[in-house]
């Protein structure tokens, strides 16, 4: 995550967010309390929504972009939206955010789920850390092979378990890791496959690991 975040709070004015966004280059901001609880978000879509309705400032003869009057279409409460003059009145809430002990997957899966770009971080008291964009995320792809290897042998397969690993073996090539070998169980074999599917870096998993008993 980048831990220098730009943020507002809900009192700060429509231009002075758009003037964070623009001088920051990025699309959205968390919008926070007094003591730095992330109360919401606030990004690109929702400051052009004044943009969508603008007509109604300058009169019947003015006619937004086509695709601004398309994104209006069947959206609840985004009129009400667009008079906003503060973070508070238009910014997303509840915020979608995630721990920094969150794993990368369940990040990506965060933004995907919720067609979001950046997910603010904050800590167990819901006060803001940093920010993680989509861009962070991809950097995780661009480990090398010898790093990851190196994790899952030192963290799971050497790892405090209850089982017996020194079956199993482990190489990596593009992010792609093939686990072969023989373990005890078929749970276990599960488990081992689970864990190392959660490794930063690692792009699939090629399971080809044998069990002793069908459990």
């Amino acid at each position: 995550m980048t831990r220098q975040v730009a943020s507002v709070n809900g009192t700060t004015p429509f231009k002075d967010v758009a003037e964070v966004m623009v001088r920051h280059g990025v699309s959205a901001v968390p919008v926070v309390d007094g003591e730095g609880h992330v109360i919401g978000v606030i990004s690109e879509a929702d400051l052009l929504r004044k943009e969508e309705f603008r007509e109604q400032y300058y009169g019947e003869d003015y006619r937004p972009p086509l695709r601004a009057r398309l994104r209006r279409l069947g959206r609840a409460g985004t009129e009400e939206k667009a008079h906003g003059d503060t973070a508070a009145d238009l910014m997303s809430t509840p915020a979608i955010t995630v721990r920094p002990y969150a794993n990368v997957v369940a990040a990506a899966r965060a933004m995907d789920v919720n067609g979001i770009k950046r997910l603010p971080v904050i800590d167990d008291e819901g006060r803001l850390e940093g920010i993680v964009s989509r861009h962070d995320l991809l950097k995780v792809f661009t480990r090398g092979d010898v790093d990851i290897e190196a994790e899952i042998r030192d963290d799971i397969l050497e790892g405090p378990l209850w089982m017996d690993t020194s079956g199993i073996r482990v190489s990596v090539s593009q992010g792609v890791v093939t686990v072969g070998g023989e373990i005890g169980r078929h749970h276990d074999a599960r488990v081992i496959i689970r864990m190392i599917e959660r490794v930063n870096g690692v792009v699939d998993v090629l399971d080809k690991l044998e069990w002793r008993q069908d459990d």
